[in-house]
């Protein structure tokens, strides 16, 4: 296998969060359900995302969950899912991801790869940088 890279944009299609907690002693946790759009060396519509939110102070805090993606990655068709762990403080959020091993269908079968992106508030966009084996 040879290591290969991608970029990717992705854009949010929906963002349905929900308290798990109500604390105002400590962290509060949260759930949200999320859809994305790619497009570029990862093409996938309608993605499934799936995070646990933990806020420790205000709007900062750590988040992680897992994305699956049906689509493409460089031409190649299948599906795969991704495990995200990230943190978020007042206008940006830091993520990366890595492939979940075993998770490939299709022509992404075997795929293994690692990735990573910042936003800044007001953002519509999302960078995406993969580096992935296949």
């Amino acid at each position: 296998m040879t290591q290969q890279s991608t970029d990717a944009v992705f854009t949010v299609s929906t963002w349905d969060e929900k308290n798990v907690t109500d604390s105002d002693r400590g962290p509060r946790l949260a759930h949200a359900a999320i859809v994305n759009d790619f497009r570029g060396g990862i093409e996938a519509e309608g993605t499934t995302c799936q995070y646990l939110l933990t806020y420790t102070a205000g709007k900062c805090g750590s988040f992680c969950g897992t994305e699956l993606l049906t689509g493409s990655v460089d031409g190649h068709q299948g599906t795969f899912a991704v495990q995200h762990q990230g943190t978020f403080e007042e206008g940006v959020i830091r993520c990366t991801f890595e492939v979940v091993p075993g998770s490939g269908t299709g022509e992404l079968s075997g795929l293994a790869g690692t990735g990573a992106y910042e936003v800044r508030e007001g953002e519509q966009e999302v960078k995406v940088t993969f580096s992935y084996d296949l």
